[in-house]
C-alpha cells in the first residue's frame, strides 16, 4: 500500500503497521515508512531540509507511544546483545529515553545517563561541545557525572542516542568517552538517518562506522519535479 491520508503531526510514531501496509519505494508525500526486523512499519513524517530540496524522515523517540518505544528498545538491545554490554550509556536528550528502555530490555538494573546541565560539582574536563541537527545554532556542552566514572570505566560500554544522523553528537559523545577513558564496544540508535554519519565516525577512528548499529536506517529524500520525495541514488 502506498501512502493514503495524511496523519496529524501528533500522530505520528503511535502504531505499529503490519508487514508491507507500506510500499518503502517510490514517491513519498508525507511520510516514509521504516521497517523493524520482523517487517513492522513505523510511519515517519517527513521533514524538508532548508534547501528546499532535500528531505529526512523523523523520529521523536519521546512522543512514541509506549509500544513502539517498547519495540524500538527490544530490538536494539537485541542487536547490541552481540557486543556482551555491561553498562549503557545514554546522550541527552532523547537518547535518554531509548538508552533508559534499551537497558532494561538488556537485563541491566539501571544505566548512565550524559546531559547537558551543568551540575556543580561537575568538572570542565569531563565536557566537550555539542552540537545537533534538531537544535542547530545552540551552543552546549556535553557532561558526564564525575560520580559516575566507577560504572563506565573498565566495563563493556555501549553508547545509545535516539538518531544518528549528521554524526556530530554521538562524535561527542565519543569524544567524552574518551575523557572518560573509555572506549565503547558499540554505539546504538532507533534510527540511522542517511549516510552522513559515517564519515564523521570514520574520520575519528576507522572502527566505528563497522561497531554502529541501528533498528532501522532510512535515506535522504530528494524532491520530485511533482512535489513528491524520493530516495537519493
Amino acid at each position: 500500500m502506498t501512502e493514503t491520508n495524511r496523519m496529524e503531526p501528533h500522530e505520528f510514531w503511535q502504531e505499529l503497521f503490519p508487514p508491507a501496509t507500506f510500499s518503502g519505494h517510490g514517491r513519498f508525500r508525507t511520510s516514509f515508512p521504516a521497517n523493524l526486523a520482523d517487517g513492522r512499519q513505523i510511519l515517519l513524517p517527513i521533514r524538508p531540509l532548508s534547501d528546499g530540496k532535500h528531505a529526512l524522515a523523523s523520529l521523536i523517540v519521546n512522543q512514541a507511544s509506549f509500544e513502539v518505544q517498547d519495540a524500538l528498545a527490544e530490538e536494539l538491545a537485541a542487536r547490541l546483545s552481540a557486543f556482551e554490554p555491561e553498562i549503557v550509556a545514554g546522550l541527552p536528550t532523547l537518547g535518554l529515553t531509548l538508552a533508559a528502555a534499551v537497558a532494561r530490555k538488556l537485563g541491566h538494573k539501571r544505566y548512565v545517563p550524559l546531559g547537558t546541565s551543568r551540575k556543580f560539582w561537575y568538572v570542565e574536563d569531563l565536557s566537550v561541545p555539542l552540537s545537533s541537527i534538531t537544535t542547530p545554532g545552540q551552543k552546549k556542552r556535553l557532561y558526564a557525572d564525575p560520580r559516575m566514572l566507577p560504572l563506565l570505566r573498565n566495563r563493556r560500554v555501549v553508547l545509545i542516542d535516539d538518531v544518528i544522523s549528521s554524526g556530530a553528537s554521538i562524535v561527542a559523545g565519543l569524544s567524552l568517552m574518551a575523557s572518560c577513558g573509555v572506549e565503547p564496544v558499540a554505539i546504538g540508535a532507533a534510527m540511522l538517518q542517511s549516510e552522513r554519519w559515517r564519515q564523521p565516525l570514520f574520520d575519528l577512528s576507522a572502527q566505528w562506522p563497522a561497531r554502529t548499529v541501528g533498528v532501522f536506517a532510512t535515506p535522504m529524500l530528494v524532491r520530485a519535479e511533482d512535489g513528491t520525495w524520493t530516495a537519493a541514488e
